[in-house]
């Protein structure tokens, strides 16, 4: 008995040691909510990033995000695609396709995944993977993975092996993911809808989800429509996460719910739709101040969301930023930056892209610095720096400031530990004269002219112009 006691002493020394050891060889702080509250999050398309299409072409750029501010990389899905029922456009699988050669082209959809636990040699291997983890991690970055508990792809081994994980017909058959209102097919025949009914089930995805935390350092997941699987496994497998290290976990979702135990941000859908909207004269800055009181009183304090003007799913489905916000597309750029929240760049933002990225085939992303690139760059650090744009749990205040044109002028203000940020924005294709609440004399953050405001006299702003003003 006296041997078992020294020999399990002397396993928890070596544990602590081990631990001691990993914390020494990080090059990066775990993640907290301070680094999370000044962070701008990217979006990493791997396949699309470059001609290669590579993790290697990728990393070789991660010191070029910085300059952006960026301190959380989303890696889109990396894992292999399941060739059977593989689409090769939005309604036609490759199984439809007869030449060999045309085949070949299609390379499926990153969210048909046939295993949680492997690499995608589209993309390269563990090798690759890895220095991309360290090179983030070098560079102040954390690196988290687009997780899909949702579904699996046809050739996913469960398929065979436990049936039972699966969705099933009145024949007994697995289906894909079907619409509960209609009952009806969402469209989505690539991929077999997981039954989290199963408890092994649980177990089985969260055994899935730790191996990339505890042998390749991850630091938390993106969950792809996340409010389809059910909130009681999310709220399991997170603490059994965190005990590894500190993640951080993005819901493909605005379920509040899911905020409570499991996931630390959410998607700002309904936002970035009423921004679209504004900006085809659909919706006014009227609707927006109505929009921010009804969050207010909808989340808990210390929730937050994602915002953004263009993802994988808008760009490709929905069209290119210049396609749905026009004229606008700078001033709702702005916007996602001085909201509380986090500020999202999808692969290409940053280059100006203004086409549709393929989403089964390659294709490439543009890279050549525009006027998107150094806009980006001063956001960034005004993101960064200013305590007025802090934005998850202790975020800084956010208040509406009223003007004389409530239809067409969206004004407020940021402010945290004496530090103080206005934003006003013209919402519409009209040139606006109008008097605003505040009185002083203010940095125009991009200019760096002084601008000068009195309740007494009207400001002008052209169509779609704004100001970002900070403290002088």
């Amino acid at each position: 008995m006296l041997l078992a006691f020294t020999a399990l002493f002397s396993c928890k020394d070596n544990e602590k040691q081990e631990q001691l050891e990993q914390e020494e060889e990080r090059t990066i702080a775990p993640v907290s909510n301070d680094a999370l509250e000044s962070a701008v999050i990217y979006e990493a398309n791997i396949r699309q990033y470059s001609p290669e299409g590579t993790f290697d072409a990728f990393t070789e750029d991660i010191p070029q995000l910085k300059e952006l501010g960026v301190k959380v990389i989303w890696l889109m899905p990396i894992y292999p695609i399941s060739m059977k029922n593989r689409k090769a456009t939005g309604d036609l699988s490759v199984e439809d396709i007869e030449d060999p050669e045309e085949r070949k082209k299609y390379l499926g959809s990153y969210y048909a995944i046939s295993d949680y636990t492997d690499i995608n040699p589209e993309f390269g291997d563990f090798e690759d993977f890895e220095n991309l983890v360290e090179t983030a991690h070098e560079n102040g970055m954390y690196v988290i993975l687009d997780w899909v508990a949702n579904h699996t792809g046809w050739d996913h081994k469960w398929i065979e092996e436990k049936p039972e994980f699966y969705h099933k017909n009145e024949e007994g058959q697995v289906t894909d993911p079907i619409n509960p209102a209609t009952g009806e097919s969402w469209g989505w025949t690539d991929v077999a809808h997981l039954n989290f009914e199963n408890e092994e089930l649980h177990e089985a995805m969260g055994e899935e989800m730790k191996f990339w935390v505890e042998k390749y350092d991850v630091d938390g997941f993106r969950a792809d429509v996340a409010g389809e699987v059910p909130t009681e496994f999310w709220e399991s497998i997170v603490p059994q996460l965190k005990e590894i290290k500190p993640v951080f976990m993005l819901a493909e979702s605005e379920d509040k719910d899911l905020f409570e135990n499991a996931f630390d941000m959410g998607y700002n859908w309904e936002g970035h739709h009423i921004m679209n909207e504004m900006a085809q004269g659909k919706k006014t800055a009227k609707d927006w101040d109505a929009y921010m009181q009804k969050i207010d009183t909808t989340y808990q304090e210390d929730d937050y969301l994602m915002s953004f003007i263009t993802n994988h799913d808008e760009n490709s489905w929905n069209g290119t930023v210049k396609e749905r916000m026009g004229d606008a597309s700078e001033t709702m750029l702005a916007l996602t930056y001085t909201l509380p929240g986090m500020p999202l760049i999808y692969s290409g933002q940053e280059y100006d892209m203004d086409k549709r990225l393929l989403f089964f085939e390659k294709d490439t992303i543009p890279k050549e610095k525009g006027k998107v690139w150094p806009l980006l760059e001063k956001l960034g650090k005004l993101k960064n720096e200013n305590k007025a744009l802090h934005g998850a749990k202790e975020a800084a205040s956010y208040e509406n400031i009223e003007t004389s044109e409530e239809e067409k002028i969206l004004a407020f203000k940021r402010e945290k530990d004496g530090a103080e940020l206005i934003y006003i924005g013209n919402m519409s294709d009209e040139s606006t004269s109008f008097s605003i609440k505040i009185e002083g004399d203010f940095e125009d953050y991009l200019s760096g002219e002084t601008i000068e405001i009195s309740e007494d006299k009207n400001m002008n702003l052209d169509p779609w112009q704004y100001f970002i003003l900070i403290n002088k």
